[in-house]
């Protein structure tokens, strides 16, 4: 009895060790592919979905050509003699680009630069259709110019959307007409996100990528596999002129408003914050008990802006918007552009060690409540100018920085006093015999209190200038 229980009991161990042998998995040998759908992994799929909406733009610039200047010109007989051998006429010159369809109604997204000066514009879809296209909306801070194909139809496109999810490591494909060659795929990966670019935009925040983005590619779109439109190749580093595996696009985000802008009548509308700041040295981080260095420091504050509004403070130190870490200015930058007008954040900030959530709202940046332009008349240095009072709206449509307050000289007379003083259309006049101009109607004032000498003091871009005129 006890040598058959043994017996049983050796007969199992055996059983099962012999299914536990069987259960173990044998390491897996790699082969050589041997059917075609492990052989082929393709793009051609999104490529198909994608590539129709990507379109050639032909911008045409007629450039006036005048006749020889001769001293001679003056005598009808020689007059005559240049005009047969020299005729006035047009010079065309033509820039070539691509745009992105973005919607069904025909708009194109593509780049300012493109189209900058066209007196005609033209598109060219992948199907060999063409069109004559109408510039809607041009947007200088971003390089990003809106068109209107024109009686187009059944027109394929791509839906805009923003493309917060991007990683870096993604796989993208730069879709555009590089060199006039004919539409062009390339793949690469995203290299960096909110990469600054001194030069192209003011915001400063691209998608860069190593996918080849050569001349031509300008407007094109950056698509990922799944075909989604993430941004519009914009720019290349490069010391050749080629492509060397630097490329930048801008990010969708950035590209709404401009579409958004068809309901304005082309105006495009951004929120602002109104605060001047400076990036976070190495030296200030150690100060505050930071990490390191991130973040911006409050150097000024828009009277009535939306961070007014909200508490913030010269010296305070900004850490987030809406949970999104603030980098750097062009960090904060991009964050305001991209929210909605009316939308209600909150803003993080640290002042003398505390922090403070602070709810805030952005606004469509402040207008003067006197837009028109004022003729300055009468003896004194500015005869023959016109002004405007400097408002946030006004300056960022000037390119100038929108905490600047004064009045901005919008027009200068070729002759009189105003152009022999070398004073030019964008200047800031800031002062006037010492005391600040706020408003066109305080600087004709100050102008006209002391008729012999002036105190002028302007700002240019960077520079200061002061100067003093006597009668």
């Amino acid at each position: 009895m006890r040598s058959s229980r043994l017996a049983l009991f050796v007969l199992c161990f055996f059983v099962t060790a012999c299914r536990e042998a069987s259960e173990v998995k044998e390491p897996e040998q790699k082969q050589v592919p041997h059917i075609r759908k492990e052989i082929i992994f393709s793009y051609a799929p999104v490529v198909k979905k994608v590539a129709p909406a990507v379109v050639n733009v032909y911008a045409f610039h007629h450039a006036k050509v005048g006749l020889l200047t001769s001293p001679f010109m003056a005598d009808p007989f020689f007059k005559q003699f240049f005009e047969r051998f020299h005729h006035e006429g047009n010079r065309d010159h033509h820039s070539l680009g691509s745009g992105v369809i973005a919607s069904k109604e025909g708009l194109v997204l593509t780049n300012y630069h493109v189209i900058e000066n066209a007196d005609v514009i033209q598109v060219a879809l992948a199907d060999k259709r063409e069109y004559l296209a109408k510039l809607i909306a041009t947007d200088k801070r971003t390089d990003l110019a809106l068109l209107k194909i024109e009686d187009g139809e059944d027109l394929p496109y791509l839906t805009v959307s923003p493309q917060e999810d991007l990683e870096v490591g993604d796989i993208v494909l730069a879709i555009g007409n590089p060199f006039g060659v004919g539409q062009t795929v390339t793949k690469g990966i995203v290299s960096a996100l909110a990469r600054s670019q001194e030069g192209i935009s003011d915001f400063r925040s691209f998608i860069q990528t190593d996918a080849a983005i050569n001349p031509g590619n300008s407007g094109g779109a950056l698509v990922t596999t799944d075909g989604r439109l993430v941004g519009i190749n914009t720019a290349i580093y490069s010391k050749s002129g080629g492509s060397m595996g630097i490329g930048f696009a801008i990010p969708t985000s950035l590209a709404i408003p401009v579409l958004e802008s068809v309901k304005n009548e082309g105006r495009i509308i951004r929120p602002w914050i109104g605060l001047e700041v400076v990036p976070v040295t190495p030296e200030a981080a150690h100060s505050l008990g930071l990490p390191r260095p991130y973040g911006v420091l409050v150097k000024g504050v828009y009277p009535g802006g939306p961070a007014d509004k909200a508490g913030v403070k010269m010296g305070d130190f900004i850490a987030s918007i809406d949970g999104h870490e603030i980098e750097d200015d062009a960090s904060l930058d991009y964050r305001v552009a991209v929210s909605s007008i009316g939308k209600k954040s909150e803003i993080t900030i640290l002042r003398k060690g505390d922090e403070k959530k602070l709810p805030i709202v952005f606004v469509e940046p402040a207008s003067a409540k006197d837009p028109s332009p004022l003729m300055i008349e009468g003896q004194n240095p500015l005869q023959g100018a016109k002004i405007r009072t400097l408002s946030p709206a006004l300056a960022l449509d000037l390119g100038l920085s929108p905490m600047k307050q004064g009045v901005v000289i919008t027009e200068v007379s070729k002759t009189g006093p105003v152009s022999q003083l070398g004073i030019q259309a964008g200047d800031i006049l800031e002062s006037i015999n010492k005391k600040n101009v706020t408003n066109k109607q305080e600087a004709v004032s100050l102008l006209q209190t002391d008729t012999h000498s002036w105190i002028l003091v302007l700002r240019r871009g960077n520079q200061i200038l002061t100067l003093q005129v006597h009668e």
